[in-house]
């Protein structure tokens, strides 16, 4: 990363972080394997007929060569901060890329796809691969891994690997409240545990299938969002404090979730990754931490657009994504995600970097 993509103390910050936890790490953590959405996609949704991507500029406009990816940022995101701070790839390849081989996934792959969630019905909305097909591709990466690797070596990096879900947004934002049918089937609190049973099912999938390190991601402060905010009319365009408690509130379910998994299952290492501290500290205090806009995004008029609508010919588009927190009206910027990997690493991740 470049200098001037970044605040000088927080990138200094992030250099001597880097630097310290891999000289801890000495690469015991063989590679990192993701499943989730959009904040963990770093291209998977080019290859299905969606309209949910990012496939064009301006996204990517800050990532090595410049170029979209598909992933929903100006650069990199948040999961490729995580593989550098262990001492792998610098970014993390989506597995449906076919400019990728099983050499390239076998230290790292995302799974993940934009707009799904832990609900099957909300993978639905904009067709986009749902949780268990996701896992159908991690089975199918296992045979691929075991014909490179030999059934020894690839066992090793299976159990060794460290995985990285990330997802729950979309499910209460862009399904429960958004689209008739859950919010008729489900109170909210009934989705809540509807959806941290879907959590509690994909994590024991998982451990059958050889995963040891699991990290479940927690949800960010979501009414702080820019398209919540540019909604939030009657509340002058602040963050709006309902949905921000339900993402606090889901969020000590999963922790719960897994205390449970850890007593339940022999040799299970998982912890909970809860980005919503960090980020409602940079949206409150954003100057420490190198930003000058909060409550709206970089691109477009940062307050609705994302995907299509951010358009590379728009001309409300920022010159300078560190400045915001949030690149499109949904994601953060890579300067955030930057922050926010830094934070997980060293609060949830470290007892990893220890084994």
């Amino acid at each position: 990363m470049e200098l001037k993509q970044m605040a000088p103390s927080i990138h200094i910050l992030w250099l001597l972080s880097i630097q310290f936890l891999v000289l801890v790490n000495g690469g015991k953590i063989p590679a990192i394997i993701v499943f989730g959405d959009s904040s963990v996609d770093s291209g998977n949704n080019n290859y299905i007929p969606t309209v949910a991507r990012s496939n064009f500029q301006p996204y990517g406009r800050d990532f090595n060569g410049r170029r979209p990816t598909g992933r929903f940022s100006n650069g990199k995101i948040t999961t490729d901060f995580i593989s550098e701070a262990f001492g792998l790839k610098p970014a993390i390849p989506a597995y449906l890329d076919p400019s990728y081989s099983i050499s390239d996934f076998a230290t790292g792959v995302t799974f993940a796809s934009a707009a799904t969630g832990y609900d099957n019905a909300t993978s639905n909305v904009l067709s986009v691969i749902p949780l268990w097909k996701q896992l159908e591709y991690y089975k199918n990466y296992q045979k691929k891994l075991r014909a490179y690797l030999g059934d020894r070596k690839a066992n090793g990096v299976i159990s060794g690997a460290l995985y990285l879900i990330s997802v729950g947004t979309n499910d209460f934002l862009e399904n429960y409240y958004a689209i008739p049918g859950r919010s008729s089937e489900y109170t909210i609190e009934e989705y809540e545990s509807f959806l941290v049973g879907i959590a509690a099912s994909f994590t024991e999938k998982l451990y059958e299938l050889g995963a040891r390190k699991i990290s479940l991601g927690g949800l960010p402060p979501m009414g702080c969002m820019p398209l919540e905010r540019t909604g939030n009319l009657m509340g002058g365009s602040e963050c709006v404090d309902s949905f921000n408690n339900l993402a606090a509130d889901f969020n000590g379910k999963l922790n719960a979730l897994v205390i449970k998994q850890n007593k339940k299952f022999h040799g299970m290492q998982m912890v909970f990754s809860d980005p919503y501290g960090i980020l409602i500290k940079i949206i409150q205090k954003p100057a420490v931490y190198g930003f000058e806009v909060t409550a709206v995004a970089c691109c477009a008029t940062g307050m609705f657009e994302m995907g299509y609508a951010c358009s590379r010919r728009n001309p409300f588009t920022c010159s300078n994504a560190d400045e915001f927190v949030f690149w499109d009206s949904f994601h953060p910027t890579q300067k955030t995600c930057s922050i926010i990997a830094t934070y997980i690493v060293q609060n949830a991740l470290a007892k990893f970097l220890s084994l």
